[in-house]
C-alpha cells in the first residue's frame, strides 16, 4: 500500500516560450520595466484580466522571474485567482494575442472578457 501526500500547488503562473519572447520583445527598448499582471471586477461574469507594462513592482506584489530579462509581477490580490495560470502568446491570423490558460475558471461570457472562478 502506498499514501499520497496533498501537496497544494505553489505556483502562480508560467509563462510559454512564445509568452516570454513576446514579452521580451514589448520591454526590448523600455529598460527597467517590467510586466505586471493583475485583475479587477468587471463585465458580465466577474473579473478581467489587467496586463500593465511598469517601472517598478508593487511592495505586496509576488515577483516571478521568467527568464533573464522578464520579471512578471503578480498582484497580491489576483494570486489565488490566477494560481497555475499558464500565459501564452498566440498568433490568429496576423493578429497576436495573449491567451490565459486559467484552471480555476468556472464560467467565462462569450466574448472572453471576463471570467468567473469557484
Amino acid at each position: 500500500m502506498t499514501v499520497e501526500t496533498f501537496v497544494p500547488s505553489t505556483t502562480v503562473i508560467s509563462l510559454t516560450d512564445a509568452a516570454v519572447k513576446h514579452f521580451e520583445a514589448s520591454l526590448a527598448n523600455q529598460p527597467g520595466k517590467l510586466v505586471r499582471l493583475s485583475t479587477k471586477v468587471s463585465g458580465c461574469t466577474g473579473y478581467a484580466y489587467v496586463l500593465d507594462l511598469v517601472e517598478s513592482a508593487k511592495p505586496d506584489d509576488v515577483l516571478i522571474q521568467a527568464s533573464d530579462k522578464l520579471t512578471v509581477a503578480i498582484a497580491a490580490n489576483a494570486v489565488e485567482l490566477l494560481r497555475n495560470t499558464e500565459i501564452d502568446y498566440v498568433k490568429e491570423g496576423i493578429n497576436g494575442v495573449i491567451k490565459y490558460n486559467n484552471p480555476n475558471v468556472v464560467n467565462e461570457c462569450g466574448c472572453g472578457e471576463s471570467f468567473s472562478v469557484s
